[in-house]
């Protein structure tokens, strides 16, 4: 048995946050300063601004068993605010990031040769670029989605934190910005549905941005990234309030890549630890990593309580060569950042705390569909911290469940049934690891 106070550097751990009825500790010095998815058959033109326009029904529901209503995306007028009338005293967990219409769709090698795609990459596209593949898309069956890794993670965690097996239900609230056209108010509506409340009002005149996704034969995944006009974070009163009514802030990596945005995530990191949050950082892409090095780690190493990544991911931010050992790389970043998640694919993940590294085995599964598994892991990992866990294996094991849930299904979203499922399954769990256990076992 090891003592949790040695293992965890902070007092904002051993169980990380305190009780919510509690207020959260105020921060007082830097841990370490300056070291709803629908498918169907969709046409689809792009005009000369940039703006896309969706015809054609896009039935069902979401992945999540037809939880949805039926709609289209040209219904969705777009406007309305949509901001809870009533809000939490303090929002469990506030996510900022990009609010992405995802667009996917099946095509064969010869679609991406002939419109010279790279197959695997992910390119962020102006708007003439992104007309010709919609272009080209005409006509063809996808699936019209409130996309985003961050919108994955948020998701899952409103279904996990559901109902009251480990105490209250969870608030869970993203920000961001979305245009005023029908895209925003589809993107805003699949998200209130899915028990996520977005709070950012939609930028007047504005246009969404969109992912377009492609995926060939062999599974693999080709992603082009609009960030469209209304793509800029500002920081403005409205979300220094909700940033000071949250427990969790959780920033997507992507957010990085949005222009004039690094300012906004500074404040709202020392906005949220100036409350007593704690605040997460997702890695995203490595791409994204290698174009925005420097930010990274401005908020990773003087900001970030909680990191995940990859372990591509986790090599390129610490700038390694590929050979080295995930395990290796999460101990490096953990002399950094209080807490820190590598996950690995099919060998499973690393949760990293003060130097060491502790290995979380995957849970056993038939992989149908691997993308989300990462975010639906990030989701196991706070829904643990907000229920009170001290454990850091039972922890990562929660989150290896829930991510081989998400892999063993078609789609990225953690499925209602199956999140209610996990959270009374790990209650018996987490009970022993609730406020007040000063131990962390099984290490």
């Amino acid at each position: 048995m090891a003592s949790l106070s040695h293992l965890l550097p902070s007092t904002r751990f051993p169980s990380l946050l305190p009780k919510r009825a509690s207020p959260l500790p105020i921060r007082t010095n830097r841990l370490f300063p300056r070291g709803g998815i629908s498918s169907g058959s969709v046409s689809v033109t792009s005009s000369n601004r940039g703006s896309v326009k969706v015809f054609a029904i896009l039935q069902g529901g979401d992945e999540s068993e037809n939880e949805e209503e039926e709609g289209e995306v040209r219904d969705y007028q777009g406007g309305e605010e949509m901001v809870p009338s009533v809000s939490p005293e303090k929002w469990d967990v506030l996510g900022l990031g990009q609010a992405m219409v995802d667009f996917s769709g099946m095509v064969e090698d010869e679609f991406l040769k002939k419109l010279g795609i790279e197959k695997g990459t992910r390119k962020v596209v102006n708007h003439e670029e992104r007309g010709r593949v919609l272009r080209a898309m005409d006509g063809c069956t996808y699936k019209a989605a409130a996309g985003g890794s961050l919108s994955n993670t948020l998701v899952a965690l409103a279904r996990l934190g559901s109902r009251s097996f480990g105490g209250p239900h969870l608030n869970i609230a993203m920000a961001g910005s979305v245009g005023s056209d029908p895209l925003g108010s589809f993107y805003r509506t699949k998200l209130r549905r899915a028990n996520v409340h977005f709070l950012s009002k939609p930028v007047k005149d504005g246009t969404t941005g969109t992912v377009i996704v492609l995926t060939t034969p062999d599974a693999q995944r080709t992603m082009l990234a609009y960030q469209g006009t209304s793509s800029t974070v500002s920081y403005d009163p409205y979300l220094a309030s909700i940033v000071s009514k949250t427990n969790i802030l959780i920033v997507e990596g992507y957010l990085f890549e949005l222009p004039h945005t690094i300012e906004t995530i500074k404040r709202a990191c020392e906005d949220a630890h100036a409350s007593g949050a704690l605040v997460a950082v997702t890695a995203s892409d490595v791409s994204c990593i290698n174009r925005c090095y420097d930010n990274f780690w401005d908020i990773i190493g003087n900001h970030t309580d909680i990191l995940f990544a990859n372990s591509n991911e986790a090599r390129a931010i610490c700038n390694i060569a590929p050979s080295e050992a995930p395990i290796s790389v999460a101990r490096h970043l953990s002399q950094t950042i209080p807490l820190v998640s590598v996950t690995d694919g099919v060998n499973g993940s690393y949760l990293g705390v003060k130097g060491e590294a502790i290995y979380i085995p995957p849970s056993p599964c038939r992989p149908v569909d691997t993308c989300g598994a990462g975010d639906a892991y990030a989701s196991g990992i706070l829904y643990g911290v907000l229920r009170g866990a001290s454990d850091l294996k039972g922890m990562g094991a929660l989150a290896s469940r829930v991510a081989a849930v998400v892999v063993g299904q078609q789609g990225t979203r953690l499925r209602v049934h199956d999140a209610e499922r996990l959270a009374e399954s790990f209650e018996w769990h987490l009970e022993k690891l609730r406020l007040g256990s000063d131990q962390i076992s099984s290490l």
